[in-house]
């Protein structure tokens, strides 16, 4: 998919956006997790990372939140780097569940697979596929490798917020040792947890998520960077995943409203890929009902929607490279 945008077009969209909702006060805090009941529930950022590296970003896009479930989509891609879409596919699956993202009924309900690397029990079952096998300090090395390499730049753990998911994640406890009862975890179930728990509980922002959302976008090569992190053949994979389960039991109201592949996290993020054009990214932490960020899914539905950013937009035509103008000041 190649649009007619330029840069300021973008520009005024964001700022839009963010004008129209910034005093949105609907949703609430994540309050099941301690830390992230505290955090300032009026920090909203919203910003795009462009195929030339440019970022353009407006209100809180510097502040560092618990990047929570969008961990899953590095994760899984990581897998994917690893062992081959087909072995994932195999291991785990990529259908949506219907269900919550924490959900135990779902593996009860598909015991032959975790379903989806993109909800909880997928996404322990991807940590531990991680190589290599048994060895925490090493998965947990490439696992903040190459989130650093979508992103272009450190990472690092919020101590806290990892205190206080490991405290309370006796649900996803029982997952991982549902999953090692049904023989569909690959590594010890506990060190499988902690790992997942571990990357939860990273610190990242919505530049940061942005430069991730952008390196997917690229076809796999980070466009700050420049390096090419994963091969282009897994973007088309892990946008699939993206949009079938990106917001859980909320997915679909997602994508017919956008049609955007996107995944948030109970954190307050969300991460958006526009394949070919550019990586999205907001945050706020007050969440709906379902653990979706409420303002960032407005102002990014807004974003989309003004720019006609949709993949199953009509309008989309096939321009010359000379015409292309998302690189154009």
């Amino acid at each position: 998919m190649i649009l007619k945008l330029n840069k300021q077009q973008i520009r005024t969209a964001l700022e839009e956006a963010y004008d129209h909702y910034k005093d949105n006060t609907e949703g609430k805090n994540a309050d099941y997790i301690p830390f992230l009941a505290g955090v300032p529930s009026r920090l909203f950022g919203i910003a795009a990372c462009l195929p030339d590296g440019e970022l353009i970003a407006v209100g809180d896009t510097d502040y560092a939140f618990g990047i929570e479930s969008v961990s899953k989509v590095p994760t899984a891609l990581l897998a994917m780097h690893q062992y081959g879409a087909e072995t994932v596919l195999r291991q785990i699956g990529a259908d949506a569940t219907g269900l919550p993202f924490n959900s135990i009924m779902a593996i009860l309900l598909e015991n032959d697979h975790p379903s989806t690397p993109l909800v909880n029990a997928g996404a322990i079952a991807a940590c531990s596929m991680i190589r290599p096998t048994g060895a925490s300090d090493a998965k947990w090395k490439a696992i903040t490798e190459f989130i650093e390499a979508l992103t272009g730049s450190r990472i690092a753990v919020i101590d806290e917020l990892y205190r206080s998911e490991s405290e309370t994640n006796f649900n996803n406890r029982a997952i991982a040792w549902l999953l090692r009862n049904y023989g569909r975890i690959y590594d010890d179930p506990e060190l499988s947890l902690d790992l997942y728990t571990r990357q939860c509980s990273l610190g990242v922002t919505a530049r940061q998520l942005a430069v991730m959302a952008a390196t997917i976008a690229s076809g796999g090569v980070n466009p700050i960077t420049h390096l090419k992190v994963f091969d282009a053949a897994l973007t088309p994979k892990i946008t699939a995943l993206m949009a079938t389960v990106g917001f859980y039991e909320h997915t679909g109201d997602w994508l017919y409203a956008t049609g955007l592949p996107a995944k948030s996290g109970v954190g307050g993020g969300i991460l958006a890929v526009v394949p070919g054009v550019m990586g999205l990214a907001a945050f706020a932490p007050p969440l709906d009902e379902a653990g979706n960020s409420v303002k960032a899914q407005k102002a990014l539905a807004q974003i989309a929607d003004r720019l006609s950013l949709g993949l199953f937009n009509t309008t989309h035509g096939i321009v010359t490279e000379a015409e292309r103008s998302l690189v154009e000041a």
